[in-house]
């Protein structure tokens, strides 16, 4: 697949009306998936911190997709990644985590991880075929109640050699 040149991701530094539309959808079709408590999403409040870097992906003036980085003391993970439905199969979710790794590689890390749900099986698969390899509950998720992470999967992928 050929990576669409129209495609611009552009820092985003506030909730703005496209990022609460972005985020709000993403929670809208998790919900449809996931109880309350097995949803893991930073809040918007949350997102615009001085250690998370979040994007938006734009074709022309339209939001496509939008997703961040949370950088840590040891690991940097992926934020409320998500593509709209009428824009996936486009190559925009490659374009939007290229860049998230390039900020994690920038920031100084290694390795980035995510946590996604079960039933998220494109998201998965997406990963997957991005060099994402399973692993173990990181970070808060190791020490949240194990009915909360039960359905939740998580995954690394090193940065060093790319």
């Amino acid at each position: 697949m050929s990576l669409p040149d129209t495609i611009a991701i552009e820092p985003v530094s506030a909730a703005t009306e496209e990022v609460r539309a972005l985020v709000g959808e993403l929670d809208e079709e998790l919900s449809a998936h996931y109880s309350v408590e097995q949803r893991h999403g930073l809040p918007l409040q949350a997102i615009f911190q001085p250690h998370v870097h979040f994007f938006v992906a734009r074709q022309g003036d339209v939001p496509m997709g939008c997703g961040g980085v949370a950088l840590f003391a040891d690991f940097a993970e992926v934020k409320r990644m998500y593509v709209r439905r009428s824009a996936r199969g486009r190559g925009i979710a490659e374009v939007i985590l290229e860049r998230i790794e390039a900020e994690a590689r920038t920031g100084g890390h290694s390795v980035l991880r995510l946590e996604t749900g079960d039933r998220q099986l494109a998201a998965i698969r997406f990963y997957e075929r991005r060099g994402f390899r399973r692993c173990s509950a990181f970070g808060v998720y190791a020490e949240m109640p194990p009915q909360a992470v039960a359905i939740s999967v998580f995954y690394e992928k090193s940065l060093a050699s790319l």
